[in-house]
């Protein structure tokens, strides 16, 4: 029984572990199917959305309806995904991203 916990207790910190290191990551998200809504949210020109823009895992993973862990396993390569939906987050990123490119 003891080792039973003991194999739980590792497997569960690998879990955590590895959901941790996810969630620091960022995410290639492709915003084109939403960049209508994303405008009209954050009161700019439709063509003044970027294409793409990188996300934390968690916002990705919502906007594009796609698990945490299956973007956090795409090993090798940034993940990427397409938003089919947007989000106060998202809108909040890519109007970052619009204020930087004009600043810069």
């Amino acid at each position: 029984m003891k080792v039973k916990s003991i194999a739980a207790a590792i497997g569960l910190g690998a879990v955590l572990v590895s959901g941790a290191f996810a969630q620091s990551g960022l995410v290639n998200v492709q915003v084109s199917n939403v960049a209508n809504d994303i405008a009209r949210n954050i009161n700019v020109d439709v063509s003044q959305v970027p294409v793409t823009v990188q996300a934390p895992i968690a916002v990705a993973a919502a906007v594009c309806g796609v698990a945490v862990n299956v973007l956090g396993s795409q090993g090798g390569t940034t993940p990427a995904c397409t938003a089919t939906s947007t989000s106060g987050a998202l809108n909040q990123i890519v109007l970052r991203q619009i204020k930087g490119h004009t600043n810069g």
